[in-house]
């Protein structure tokens, strides 16, 4: 098993944006909020919730605010990256070290900070039906055993495997992924279990 890195270790192996990265690891440290590694990535939280993480791409670098979506957002910063996915996270892009302000990044963070502490979050929506993709009920109805191992994970888990399938543009790729979690659903395996 890989092992995380930590945040120093991500920061000395980062190559496009160190010193950008850096800067903002430099503000984000004035809080209260504590540095950890999820996904691979700098998060910082209060009280073990995500409040804002750090990342960068070939052509700009960011801060993410994991409820952004309460954030007054008064000068206009902060976008959604995927409007037809994304409720709560909001993004703080930055093309160059220039564009680091200190001190408006400092009253963003203040606001989140406290709008974690009085608990404003979206909870995902689990309330739409589960739609279980035509290879998936195909191999339900010739084994009943695999339904019924099917039936015991949670919701959640439940809609991980059958978006994993339906999220696939290509018979191929629907009946590769279908094999793969027909052999997690034996094992009692969540599609993400390894990540959690």
């Amino acid at each position: 098993m890989k092992k995380n890195k930590t945040p120093d270790e991500f920061f000395a192996a980062e190559e496009l944006w160190k010193r950008e990265l850096t800067a903002l690891r430099e503000i984000i440290g004035e809080t209260e909020l504590e540095e950890t590694i999820k996904w691979g990535t700098p998060v910082y939280t209060i009280n073990g919730k995500n409040v804002v993480g750090i990342g960068s791409f070939k052509s700009y670098f960011g801060l993410w605010f994991y409820q952004g979506v309460f954030l007054e957002d008064g000068e206009g910063k902060l976008i959604n990256a995927q409007e037809d996915k994304t409720v709560a996270m909001r993004q703080w892009r930055f093309n160059s070290i220039e564009e680091i302000d200190r001190s408006l990044i400092l009253k963003y963070l203040s606001e989140a900070i406290e709008n974690q502490k009085q608990g404003k979050e979206v909870k995902p929506n689990l309330t739409k039906p589960l739609e279980i993709p035509e290879e998936l009920a195909e191999k339900f109805s010739e084994d009943a055993e695999l339904k019924e191992a099917f039936s015991r994970f949670t919701l959640s888990k439940q809609r991980e495997f059958t978006e994993y399938i339906a999220e696939a543009k290509r018979a191929e790729t629907r009946g590769r992924r279908l094999e793969k979690i027909v052999s997690l659903i034996r094992q009692n395996i969540g599609l993400n279990d390894k990540y959690r």
